[in-house]
């Protein structure tokens, strides 16, 4: 995982996740959200770039719920960008599709 505040344009934050999101890569995950909502500026959104995952079990879902509801309190929303065809069944199946806000493409 890599966080990069610049990388969607000025006052965004980014988080890259690759490879699988399962229970061994989740706190992982949740830390790296954590740090880019604390560090990202007022109101400013961040994004999660799913582009290059390859598969996302619930663990991995429940940790992007919680970053959702923490990004939500401190006055940011957090958008999941490039979600694989597996991750938008899996946001689908549970529900979690209409609480995110998904772009299609990944941020430059």
């Amino acid at each position: 995982m890599e966080h990069n505040d610049d990388a969607a344009g000025p006052g965004a934050a980014v988080v890259r996740v690759s490879g699988e999101l399962d229970i061994d890569r989740a706190p992982a995950l949740r830390t790296e959200l954590n740090d880019a909502i604390a560090s990202a500026p007022d109101s400013a959104d961040v994004a999660v770039d799913l582009s290059a995952m390859s598969f996302c079990d619930s663990s991995g879902l429940n940790a992007l719920l919680g970053a959702r509801l923490h990004a939500e309190e401190a006055g940011h929303l957090l958008r999941l960008v490039a979600p694989s065809a597996q991750m938008v069944r899996l946001l689908e199946m549970t529900g979690a599709i209409h609480v995110f806000t998904i772009d299609p493409a990944p941020p430059a």
